[in-house]
């Protein structure tokens, strides 16, 4: 059967509706017994008890039947009310009461099934604390959560769940995020660092500076998506959907031609009732609303059904470079010395001369000093030239870093620690008038970046690197991560019309990007892809966003949605073998009404749990608390 209205409500033992339903069941149940009593009485022509059963048990499904023609619309309800009249009026009384029985039965097992994807939904927004304590006014207050205001300083005790997304100014402690991120360990929390709504502080207390409240969380945005989701129908959805009614037309008139003939009421009933099998409307949803659901758990946020189709579909998927292959902040990735020179000196006397500087570089110069735990002190006589370098002094001792034309200028040979062809950036370190080494810095690629690589390419997908990036950086990404195809240099104009080409060549493409320049090209692809750590406009560009930024999650999240349009075609395929067999055997005579019953309901309920495989995992709180060890769990 179609997911019904009685099915919008989220199943729990409190609800009337589903005490309603279950008495129902018992009443039918019990009638079941009586009239089957009555059978053996040669003057009963007529059973009250199974009228009035049939008319009580029955109700839901000729009510929405009714409701349903109201509309024109054609649905099974409404030939299982035919069926079910039908055989009212051929006095089989125990055979319309074990339809009803099994039918209501099958209602409330997709009611249960469907409710336990919408309470994943609910549970995630329980986890959101609905209080927080904020400091006002030199005090702190327990106020409400939604009266929060960005900017205010909230604190989060140990223990308790952090209500809103921003960032430490106080305090340290570890912070499980599994829930955002998918991480399956805390990560430490300092100040400057930024927490989010929904996770849960382990250790110490924080102080955290508003940033985003209830909607505009992290957070906020999975519950909404996954809210809306549901909303968008799926192409395939509206195809399940128009086919279930074709089914309708199929029944009616498998069964006319059955009762032209044949003459037999009884074989004319039993195609009917077995033709009503309708795996496809009511796996359909279900299925869609168990993949977003998994999808959402491990931080891919699908904005809609379309979406989720159109991903399992991709056959090309493109990729920005910086910010999404790669990490997007340049690192140390090798520090060359010279002779009976130590790595330590060579750091150190570059983080002192870029300790004043905000270059990205020079972030990458002080990150690395502060791992090896070097003490910066305070350069004297500073000195920088913008594109070139910083002189400054030490202890008396001058310290010159920048790139080798500086170091030409300032009559520094740097010629034995130069490597022409590095893509690196180099910075070249000196000190009292020695040239200590050169430090290499680098964005660096993504360290799931390769496997997710591997992932995407054994789902037989084209992979394209397309990036602004010189063409040496390119090809040295493309080639360590096995890309199909690399295109550099480009514009963001240049970058939509490759999307453009691609699609030209018959291909479902998929544009993964995080940047401003990248919100083109996520539009112009037929699914747009945002790393979720990258700019509101292109998480706003996109159809599905990647919290956590893990390149792993995004591979998982595309099995996810293979595996839920192969369930779906299963479904499709079953229910059409099913009700052509079906067919064939009752209109033969070889199936009477009960048999006729059971095979539609049964494989009605083959379908509903075929579909709810998709649905995420609950824990105790109602989610699934353990993220994936890796994307190859996902079938």
């Amino acid at each position: 059967m179609s997911n019904h209205d009685h099915h919008e409500h989220p199943h729990n033992h409190e609800h009337p509706l589903e005490w309603l339903d279950l008495a129902r069941i018992v009443f039918v149940g019990a009638c079941i017994l009586l009239v089957w009593l009555r059978v053996w009485e040669p003057f009963s022509k007529v059973s009250i008890i199974g009228v009035v059963a049939t008319l009580i048990g029955g109700w839901p499904i000729c009510k929405e039947a009714l409701e349903n023609l109201q509309q024109r619309r054609m649905t099974m309800e409404l030939s299982m009310t035919i069926a079910l009249l039908a055989a009212l009026f051929i006095g089989q009384f125990v055979t319309v009461l074990v339809i009803v029985f099994f039918v209501l039965i099958a209602e409330v097992l997709e009611g249960l099934t469907v409710g336990r994807g919408r309470k994943a939904i609910k549970n995630l927004l329980d986890l959101l604390p609905h209080e927080a304590t904020v400091r006002r006014a030199g005090t702190t207050q327990q106020i409400e959560a939604d009266e929060l205001k960005v900017g205010e300083v909230v604190l989060v005790k140990p223990g308790s769940r952090i209500p809103v997304d921003g960032v430490v100014v106080g305090g340290h402690s570890s912070v499980d995020q599994s829930t955002i991120t998918g991480e399956s360990m805390p990560v430490e929390k300092t100040a400057g660092v930024e927490v989010f709504a929904g996770t849960i502080n382990q250790s110490g207390a924080l102080e955290v500076r508003v940033t985003g409240i209830g909607k505009d969380t992290a957070f906020g945005k999975i519950v909404e998506a996954v809210e809306n989701a549901e909303k968008l129908r799926a192409p395939i959805q509206k195809t399940a959907d128009r086919l279930a009614g074709y089914l309708v037309y199929f029944a009616a008139g498998c069964a006319i031609i059955t009762f032209l003939i044949t003459k037999n009421a009884t074989s004319t009933i039993s195609v009917i009732i077995v033709a009503g099998a309708c795996g496809i409307a009511a796996g359909t949803p279900l299925a869609i609303l168990g993949a977003i659901g998994r999808a959402a758990r491990i931080g891919g946020i699908i904005k809609g059904g379309i979406h989720l189709e159109t991903l399992g579909l991709v056959d090309t998927i493109i990729f920005d470079k910086t910010g999404t292959l790669t990490e997007g902040v340049p690192r140390v990735v090798y520090v060359r010395t010279a002779e009976g020179v130590s790595e330590s000196d060579v750091v150190e006397a570059a983080a002192i001369a870029e300790r004043r500087s905000e270059h990205p570089l020079a972030k990458a110069i002080l990150a690395q000093a502060q791992e090896l735990a070097l003490p910066i002190v305070e350069p004297q006589d500073f000195d920088y030239t913008p594109g070139k370098g910083i002189v400054c002094s030490v202890d008396g001792d001058p310290v010159v870093v920048g790139n080798s034309r500086f170091f030409e200028e300032h009559h520094l040979d740097v010629s034995e620690l130069t490597r022409e062809s590095s893509p690196h950036t180099q910075t070249f370190v000196a000190r009292g008038g020695r040239v200590l080494g050169v430090i290499g810095i680098a964005d660096v690629v993504r360290p799931e970046a390769a496997e997710a690589i591997r992932e995407i390419k054994a789902l037989k997908i084209r992979t394209v690197l397309l990036t602004g990036d010189t063409t040496e950086i390119a090809d040295i990404v493309g080639r360590q991560l096995q890309m199909d195809e690399i295109d550099a240099e480009l514009l963001p104009d240049q970058k939509v019309g490759r999307v453009k080409a691609i699609r030209a060549e018959g291909r479902i493409v998929g544009m993964v990007g995080d940047g401003i320049n990248d919100a083109p090209a996520l539009v112009e692809a037929h699914v747009g892809i945002a790393m979720g750590g990258g700019t509101d406009v292109a998480r706003e560009s996109a159809d599905i966003v990647l919290i956590g930024n893990d390149l792993l999650k995004f591979a998982q999240t595309v099995k996810i949605a293979r595996w839920c349009r192969r369930i779906i075609l299963f479904n499709f395929a079953g229910t059409l073998v099913v009700d052509g067999i079906g067919v064939g055997l009752a209109a033969f005579g070889l199936l009477n009404p009960l048999a006729a019953a059971l095979i539609h309901v049964g494989s009605e309920l083959v379908f509903i749990l075929n579909s709810a495989r998709l649905l995420p995992a609950l824990s105790r709180d109602g989610i699934k608390t353990t993220p994936s060890k890796s994307s190859k769990e996902v079938r």
